[in-house]
């Protein structure tokens, strides 16, 4: 364990000494947030509420939608798939610690930068803005520390697959492109999935990509409680557990077939 946590305080350091990509990082998702909140406010019109969403509610969901993008990397990660082209899994695989634990450390390091210097900072500039909604009861609070933890998890275990890919092609980037986008639509990334039909949420929940998201954000909101609270971190939990066990079983298949200077 003192290994994990040695790996994620490097990987903290070196994300942290990333000042300038922080810096951009963080102008683009405020300035990007601000639009989506002016597009929700033109939407809603005169209308108080839509889908049980309120005016304040929307905006809200712009701007904690923005504050976690890279917290949960939601446009991109191929770092793990870079090494597998340049050979650097050889290193990787010899770690004295499992392939998967190895990257997840690397990547809470990551996380971890991302929501201290782009999360917080984005949604408090917000709140100077907009008048937001805040979580109003600990075990609110305690519910979305959770969701918020679940919700990376389940991201790494689906990015760590995606990036899997590249065993098989010598160019997995597009692959991992078009799932990414594929993620937007179907997290309540692009909108929230309270506004679509219910055959588009029936579907949506097929998948584990509202559960990276669209959790957070109903807990944020308070639109789940009791036991449909319970029933939602739950959900997180076995989408989790189902990624990580699929990931382990395409990681075997692709090292079998991994081939480094002929070996």
């Amino acid at each position: 364990m003192r290994l994990f946590w040695e790996i994620t305080k490097t990987s903290y350091q070196r994300y942290l000494s990333y000042r300038a990509a922080t810096i951009a990082g963080l102008i683009t998702n405020f300035f990007f947030g601000i639009l989506r909140a002016a597009i929700l406010i033109a939407l809603y019109g005169t209308r108080k509420e839509v889908a049980g969403i309120s005016l304040q509610g929307a905006i809200t969901y712009a701007a904690l939608t923005q504050s976690i993008i890279g917290y949960l990397s939601l446009f991109g990660w191929v770092d793990l798939m870079n090494t597998v082209y340049t050979g650097q899994i050889a290193n990787d695989l010899l770690k004295p610690m499992s392939y998967f634990r190895f990257w997840l450390a690397q990547d809470l390091g990551r996380a971890g930068v991302n929501f201290v210097f782009r999360g917080m900072i984005v949604i408090l500039g917000y709140s100077l803005i907009f008048d937001l909604v805040w979580p109003q009861s600990i075990s609110q609070w305690i519910a979305l520390t959770l969701a918020l933890i679940l919700s990376w998890l389940l991201s790494f275990s689906w990015r760590f697959i995606t990036n899997l890919a590249a065993f098989w092609t010598p160019n997995a980037y597009g692959i991992s492109r078009f799932f990414f986008i594929f993620s937007w639509f179907f997290s309540g990334f692009l909108m929230p999935l309270r506004y679509f039909p219910d055959w588009v949420v029936k579907l949506s929940y097929l998948t584990p990509f509202p559960h990276m998201l669209n959790t957070v954000v109903e807990i944020y909101l308070n639109l789940v409680q009791g036991p449909d609270l319970i029933m939602a971190l739950l959900y997180q939990l076995i989408w989790i557990a189902v990624l990580i066990t699929s990931g382990q079983l395409i990681l075997r298949s692709g090292v079998r077939r991994l081939v480094i200077l002929g070996g």
